[in-house]
């Protein structure tokens, strides 16, 4: 967690948890997870991985925008073994 400032930590604390409590399904990917979030969480999404790229830059990472203010995918993937540690971080 040095990629991020104490600053920075507490603010990426407080999003991982408004994106935990968020979820409104999970579905699991050949190479990682999918989360889906309701529109409302498109920002903090957004502003979460932005950070969590600094300390975890080997995510890639995929936000899926549907039309009329439909639901907002956030997908987190990886190489081999990414998923146990994305099931750990996540809770899964």
């Amino acid at each position: 967690m040095k990629a991020m400032t104490k600053s920075e930590r507490a603010t990426y604390a407080e999003l991982a948890d408004a994106l935990r409590g968020a979820v409104l399904e999970t579905r699991e990917l050949p190479n990682g997870y999918g989360f889906r979030l309701p529109a409302s969480a498109l920002g903090t999404a957004a502003e979460w991985v932005a950070l969590e790229r600094k300390c975890c830059p080997f995510f890639t990472f995929t936000i899926n925008v549907g039309r009329d203010a439909g639901p907002v995918w956030l997908e987190v993937k990886g190489s081999e073994g990414v998923k146990t540690f994305i099931r750990s971080e996540f809770g899964l």
